[in-house]
């Protein structure tokens, strides 16, 4: 059941091929049980409504799986760096010189 907080296909479009190259290599010792886009919804779900960890909606992934996900990435500068992509694609869209460069 998509959320309010959940992404739309358009913004997964936009996002998912910029994951591999800004989240931490993790070891994979066996396939996930949740998908980048589920625990990227939980953790904007979250964000979004200010609720405690435990409190996620129960047909989200568990809240220990996304808050693990949320404090790996947090530490490894993931959502800066997403956030920072992000801001320069609108730049460019909008023919804007990249940020921190002057007239």
């Amino acid at each position: 059941m998509p959320y309010s907080s959940s992404l739309t296909d358009e913004e997964w479009i936009i996002l998912e091929p910029l994951l591999p190259q800004i989240l931490p290599i993790k070891k994979q010792t066996r396939p996930p049980n949740w998908t980048k886009r589920e625990i990227l919804d939980d953790i904007f779900y979250q964000l979004k409504n200010g609720c405690n960890w435990e409190d996620l909606p129960k047909d989200l992934p568990p809240y220990s799986t996304v808050y693990w996900h949320y404090k790996q990435w947090r530490a490894e500068g993931v959502i800066d760096k997403l956030m920072s992509i992000l801001h320069a694609q609108v730049r460019e869209q909008v023919k804007k010189k990249p940020s921190g460069q002057r007239c």
